[in-house]
């Protein structure tokens, strides 16, 4: 037993509840501006000239910051520490929200975006690993997995905001209030987060013991001493700390290559659904006024519902059924749909509701999984090369699949699209494990299934020496 087991094994309290809604407050943030910005874009366009170049560059410009936020603040995080990042990076985003209510240009958007990509995509390690490793065992995945729904949420409230906004105004013209409602939310997630203390595992793993163990007491309420055992018990790599390097060495490799695929292959069909889901109806013979801004609310809706089940059944019937499963339907859904030419327009609305319902597991697993399959020293760091798999994924099909409608038909780009699910299934089939119950060293261990404690007393003893 070893003195982590009193995080593992705590009780939740209410500081976990408040760490929860810190946390899950940034993927709730990033939902609402990415959704947001089609909304806005359309009076932005009205007020300030812009050619079809600039109007992408608005798009992907966000996603692109994503991807160098998420790489290089995610490395960073696990060499300077979770909590002087845990503000800042939303302070920069509430600065570049604020902003955008004020550019004249559409080169200032473009660079406003970037950096609001680069915070959004450097607060997915750091507020994910802390909530890991402060997070007892039995409600870890359900915990993590919120950050999914919360997502979700942001994007769907971001959608009511605009059509409240639409409507009361009587049009776009109220775009730069918009992008600034950015900044309010931000504000409000920054001030949630006041007080939140660095992770004592990330402490004891560069040697600040007693300021792990006065974290502990503070949050924990027990006074506990942390010795060389449990300083190893949880951090295997002391020599790889924050390498990108340890990401894809011994068995690390391929939960690296598996976390990567699980979330892109996740978020290329969903984020395609999100951004063209209106046009998507529209091309299967659903016509109407609101379609576009229906297919999108419903869209979403469906997702956040799908993830409610997701989050039981994740620490009932565990991780690796709720990643494997629900991908092979998800692949048979989108196969359906691409097989059948000129289905009526309620088989397309059934095949589009019944993938997003079913996605919840994959959903939630890709926050859960690269947070609990590496060790402290390169949490952050495997959860930022993950996402920025992602965004590379995101922004080619976001890109690709109007061109794809327009060229091969609705029937081939679904075909593209049930051929990435098939391979986010096989890929996780193969890799995905299950570390439901675990604790953060056990999940994290390579080597035999629950990592046991005397393969971490070997690794922590070369560790030492």
């Amino acid at each position: 037993m070893t003195a982590f087991d009193v995080i593992d094994n705590s009780p939740v309290t209410k500081f976990h509840r408040k760490l929860l809604i810190a946390c899950c407050g940034g993927p709730f943030l990033d939902g609402y501006i990415i959704s947001l910005i089609g909304v806005a874009l359309i009076g932005f366009a009205n007020d300030i000239p812009s050619n079809t170049v600039e109007a992408g560059l608005i798009g992907a410009a966000s996603v692109v910051g994503m991807f160098f936020g998420a790489t290089i603040f995610g490395a960073l995080t696990d060499r300077i520490g979770r909590e002087k990042m845990y503000a800042l990076d939303l302070a920069v985003l509430v600065i570049a929200c604020a902003l955008s209510a004020f550019v004249d240009a559409a080169w200032q958007l473009i660079v406003l975006r970037f950096i609001i990509g680069l915070a959004i995509g450097a607060d997915y390690p750091i507020a994910t690993s802390l909530l890991t490793e402060f997070t007892p065992s039995k409600r870890r995945g359900f915990m993590i997995g919120l950050s999914g729904l919360a997502w979700t949420v942001g994007a769907m409230f971001a959608f009511l905001v605009s059509y409240i906004v639409v409507s009361f105004s009587g049009g776009y013209g109220q775009w730069r209030a918009l992008l600034f409602s950015g900044a309010v939310v931000g504000i409000i997630v920054v001030l949630l987060r006041r007080g939140i203390p660095e992770s004592p595992r990330w402490l004891a793993g560069k040697g600040r013991i007693d300021e792990a163990e006065k974290v502990m007491k503070l949050v924990y309420g027990n006074h506990v001493t942390l010795d060389v055992a449990d300083i190893t018990a949880d951090t295997r790599h002391r020599s790889f700390l924050g390498d990108l390097a340890s990401l894809t060495r011994g068995g690390y490799l391929k939960r690296t290559i598996m976390c990567g695929t699980l979330y892109s292959t996740q978020i290329i069909p969903q984020n395609v659904l999100y951004t063209f889901g209106g046009i998507i109806l529209v091309a299967a013979g659903i016509h109407g006024s609101s379609a576009e801004t229906l297919g999108q609310l419903l869209i979403a809706a469906l997702f956040a519902v799908g993830i409610l089940p997701a989050l039981r059944l994740i620490e009932t019937w565990g991780r690796r059924p709720m990643t494997v499963f629900p991908f092979a339907l998800m692949s048979l859904a989108m196969i359906a749909l691409g097989i059948w030419q000129n289905a009526p327009s309620w088989f397309v609305v059934a095949g589009f509701a019944f993938y997003a319902l079913v996605s919840g597991g994959p959903s939630v697993l890709e926050w859960i999984y690269p947070n609990e399959l590496f060790p402290t020293e390169v949490r952050a760091t495997a959860v930022g090369v993950a996402v920025a798999c992602s965004r590379i994924g995101a922004a080619i099909g976001i890109y690709l699949t109007p061109i794809g409608i327009t060229t091969i038909g609705l029937n081939g780009t679904l075909f593209i699209g049930a051929a990435i699910t098939v391979i986010g299934f096989l890929v996780c089939a193969a890799w995905a494990p299950e570390t439901k119950g675990r604790t953060l060293a056990e999940a994290a261990s390579i080597g035999s299934p629950r990592g046991s404690r005397d393969e971490r007393a070997v690794a922590g003893s070369k560790g030492a020496s």
